[in-house]
C-alpha cells in the first residue's frame, strides 16, 4: 500500500484545495503543500504498518490538533478521510485475490474508523478547552483549544 501514497496524497490535497477557506490555508506558507506530501506518506505508512499503540494513538491526537490550530476541521478532514479509504480499498480489491481481499479490507476499515475516532477525539477535546477558555466562537474556540493542548505538550 506505501507506494500508492503519492497517488492518495495527491487525491487528498486536491480535494482539500478546492474550498477556497482551505485551499488558502494550505498555501498560506511556501512549500507548505509541498511538505505535506511527505507528511502524508509517513502517515500512509504509518496507517498500513501494524502497530497502534500507545505512540500511535498520541500521533493521531496530535495530527488533529495541529489541524484544528489552523482551522482544519472535522467538516473538511472526514469527506477527505474517504477519499483516502475509498482509494486505498480500491487498491486492495485489484491487488488481492481470492479470501484474503475480505480480511484486508475489513481491516482496512477497523483501522480507518479508529484513525477517523482519534483525530475527532482530538477535535472535542480541543474545542471543550477553547469554550473553557471563555471563546465564544466554536472556530475560534477549536483553534485556540488546540493551541493551549499542542502548548501544554512541549512544555
Amino acid at each position: 500500500m506505501v507506494p500508492l501514497a503519492p497517488e492518495v496524497a495527491l487525491a487528498f490535497y486536491d480535494y482539500l484545495g478546492r474550498d477556497k477557506e482551505l485551499a488558502e490555508i494550505l498555501y498560506a506558507v511556501p512549500g507548505r503543500v509541498e511538505r505535506l506530501y511527505g507528511t502524508f506518506a509517513r502517515w500512509y505508512a504509518e496507517l498500513f504498518g501494524g502497530t497502534y499503540d500507545r505512540a500511535y494513538a498520541e500521533g493521531r491526537r496530535r495530527i488533529g490538533l495541529v489541524h484544528a490550530r489552523l482551522g482544519i476541521g472535522p467538516r473538511a478532514m472526514i469527506p477527505a478521510m474517504g477519499i483516502v479509504q475509498e482509494l486505498s480499498l480500491e487498491h486492495l480489491r485489484t491487488a488481492l485475490r481470492g479470501p484474503e481481499v475480505y480480511s484486508a479490507v475489513e481491516a482496512f476499515e477497523k483501522i480507518i474508523a479508529i484513525e477517523i475516532a482519534l483525530i475527532e477525539e482530538s477535535y472535542l477535546e480541543a474545542l471543550a478547552l477553547g469554550l473553557s477558555l471563555g471563546h465564544r466562537d466554536l472556530k475560534e474556540a477549536l483553534a485556540q483549544g488546540a493551541a493551549a493542548l499542542l502548548q501544554a505538550g512541549h512544555s
